[in-house]
């Protein structure tokens, strides 16, 4: 994976719903202090519980906020892209991470320390409104996926789970909407709340019905109104 350069950084920053109301020299002054750190895919970023005194800004590759139990189940709470942001709410509270993040892909992040981006936070009282914005997002998020675990059967979560990461990084190909996000049964399983062999089973179903391909590490949706049905149960 090939690095960033300052200019392509810089660039991510200006384009950032957050830090994009910085001025250019903010944003310069921010990337000066700022360390680029890179992580291999499937190395821990950080622990639910570890110190939190800093942001990140996916610059490569993509990252997951998970949470994990004792006996090795874990839930997938949301799946970070180039140029989002992940570890706000330290920059917030400094408090203790509330979450563990994982480097799904090999991952290149901009690393945002909270004792430099707090006097920009004192001077842009529309950036805390933005950084409310987004907390709210991940909470009605969070809330949506537990009411989805609760009510809703593992074949409409997959599916509406799938329809999720089709809107945030699919593309169109000539056999339909491919999702290529080197995202193993296991790991959807985890975001779905499901296990891996109930998912496969699932996966397998619509493979065979037509509405699906499946690939090494991508799904193809050949049916999308298909799996739109199943997502609305």
């Amino acid at each position: 994976m090939s690095s960033s350069t300052y200019e392509e950084r810089r660039q991510i920053l200006e384009q950032d719903f957050l830090l994009g109301k910085l001025s250019r020299g903010e944003i310069d002054t921010l990337l000066a202090y700022s360390r680029v750190d890179r992580y291999p895919a499937g190395e821990e970023i950080y622990a639910k519980g570890s110190p939190g005194q800093s942001m990140m800004v996916v610059l490569r590759g993509t990252a997951k906020m998970c949470s994990g139990s004792l006996d090795g189940k874990e839930i997938v709470l949301n799946i970070m892209h180039p140029g989002e942001i992940f570890g706000e709410i330290a920059i917030l509270d400094g408090k203790e991470r509330s979450a563990d993040a994982v480097a799904m892909s090999d991952c290149e992040l901009l690393v945002i320390n909270r004792r430099d981006l707090l006097p920009m936070l004192e001077r842009h009282a529309d950036m805390c409104m933005i950084l409310l914005v987004i907390l709210c997002q991940r909470l009605r998020q969070t809330s949506e996926q537990v009411e989805d675990i609760l009510f809703r059967d593992l074949e409409a979560r997959i599916a509406k789970n799938l329809l999720h990461l089709a809107e945030t990084s699919g593309f169109d190909s000539k056999e339909g909407l491919s999702i290529d996000l080197h995202l193993s049964q296991r790991e959807l399983g985890n975001i779905a709340g499901g296990s891996r062999e109930s998912v496969n089973k699932h996966l397998q179903s619509w493979h065979k019905t037509g509405w699906i391909e499946l690939g090494k590490g991508s799904i193809v949706i050949l049916d999308i109104a298909a799996i739109e049905r199943l997502a609305r149960r």
